[in-house]
């Protein structure tokens, strides 16, 4: 049984598919076919009905404006007028299948307004998920910049450090340099000052001023030192 059913349901999914996208009239035929097998089969018209429903979910047929709906029962109800015509179908079985038909447009339009509701609900995650993507990896970007930024600092840190250490070294080596040509320049006047103290006067006292000097520009160079 729930072969046939399956085998029924597929036949009347897409009898109604060709329906709707033709006029009303030529699927019509394969509607009563449809509606005779079920009979065969001993499908009750609650049955029928079901298969309806699950056949407009699938095809989405929910476009009231252009008529597919009213197309739609059209089929269904042309599929469930041999259950009416036989002995079985009485004005209360009539009422029952026009209060189905009612429902099954009331659902219908219920399960369309959930399927639109649910694509707008996946569409609003999907592009949240697709923000917070686009986040992470921004974030995840920035934070490797800023590794490679801080150690490329590092290595100006130590190569001022190592520049500063070279330069202090080099001045040093000036300064020595220029005390020690200093010191030995007044060592040279004092000499000569020494020579002078045996010949005269004005003599020693011009070489006294010089070697004063000179001894006055070392300390000046000493204190140049200790300040750099």
């Amino acid at each position: 049984m729930k072969r046939k059913l399956s085998a029924i349901s597929g036949q009347y999914l897409a009898a109604l598919r060709q329906h709707l996208s033709r006029s009303p009239r030529p699927g019509l035929e394969a509607a009563r076919r449809l509606g005779h097998q079920a009979m065969a089969i001993g499908l009750a018209t609650l049955d029928l009905a079901r298969i309806h429903e699950r056949a407009i979910a699938a095809l989405e047929a929910t476009n009231s404006k252009d008529g597919i709906i009213q197309r739609a029962d059209l089929f269904f109800a042309e599929t469930a007028r041999p259950f009416e015509d036989t002995d079985h179908a009485g004005p209360k079985a009539s009422a029952r299948l026009k209060r189905l038909n009612s429902t099954l447009g009331r659902r219908t339009l219920e399960l369309t307004a959930c399927n639109r509701s649910l694509k707008q609900e996946i569409a609003v995650g999907q592009a949240a998920s697709e923000s917070l993507k686009k986040s992470q990896e921004h974030y995840q970007s920035l934070l490797a910049e800023s590794l490679v930024l801080q150690k490329h600092l590092q290595k100006l840190v130590r190569r001022v450090l190592s520049a500063e250490e070279t330069d202090r070294k080099k001045l040093s080596h000036e300064l020595q340099d220029e005390i020690g040509q200093t010191l030995l320049g007044i060592n040279v006047r004092l000499l000569t000052v020494k020579k002078a103290a045996s010949q005269n006067a004005k003599s020693l006292r011009q070489e006294i001023a010089r070697t004063e000097r000179l001894v006055g520009k070392s300390v000046k160079t000493i204190k140049r030192g200790h300040r750099e």
